[in-house]
């Protein structure tokens, strides 16, 4: 009886996603879908308004949001970045040829078009092109989320120009930290000071490539 009732759901289950499969129906990116910010979260107001009804009630996260432009049907010419960090913005819908990163998979460059992608990022060089010009940073860590509509947002932990590096301090620093890594006696040590080392051999590597 068990095998009988088994066999009938997974026909049922294999029936269904073979009919799903060959409807070839597309589900929308994220980016895609427009959001209604005119009325806010009327769940939220109208809670509010039960607790404190002399008082407006404060804007929703919603409100701030801009729906994404769809995603074009010819390739673009140009990529639309958003770089940010968690206490400045360093570019807001900028107009760029290409944007280089440090995934922790090796740099990946970015054009118009690009496949959406979520990369994790490492520290190293981000350079943004714009014909002949060239903007350089050295970011710590972070993430890359391209999507279908030759957007990119770039989140950064931290993110300093790299003209604004002093080579002399990144060679102190990576010879304190090799001493520090070679004498360490316990694991916190010596992860403390792989992490020096690894950092400020990413910060060489940008100032010397």
């Amino acid at each position: 009886m068990f095998r009988q009732v088994a066999h009938r759901l997974l026909t049922r289950s294999t029936t269904n996603y073979t009919t799903a499969a060959a409807a070839t129906i597309r589900r929308p990116y994220s980016t895609d879908v427009s959001v209604d910010t005119s009325s806010g979260d009327s769940d939220f107001v109208e809670a509010w308004n039960k607790v404190a009804p002399n008082i407006d009630p404060p804007k929703t996260p919603i409100q701030f949001m801009e729906p994404r432009p769809p995603t074009p049907s010819t390739l673009p010419s140009k990529l639309t970045v958003n770089f940010v960090l968690p206490y400045a913005s360093e570019l807001s819908k900028a107009e760029v040829d290409m944007v280089i990163v440090p995934a922790t998979t090796g740099q990946m460059g970015i054009l118009p078009g690009h496949v959406p992608t979520i990369a994790e990022l490492k520290p190293g060089l981000l350079s943004v092109h714009e014909g002949n010009d060239v903007k350089k940073y050295f970011i710590s860590s972070g993430f890359a989320f391209v999507h279908p509509n030759s957007y990119a947002d770039i989140l950064a932990v931290e993110a300093v120009p790299l003209d604004r590096i002093d080579p002399a301090q990144v060679q102190k620093g990576l010879s304190d930290f090799t001493q520090k890594l070679s004498s360490a006696s316990t694991d916190l040590d010596k992860a403390e000071a792989q992490i020096g080392v690894d950092v400020h051999s990413a910060l060489n590597s940008a100032l010397t490539g």
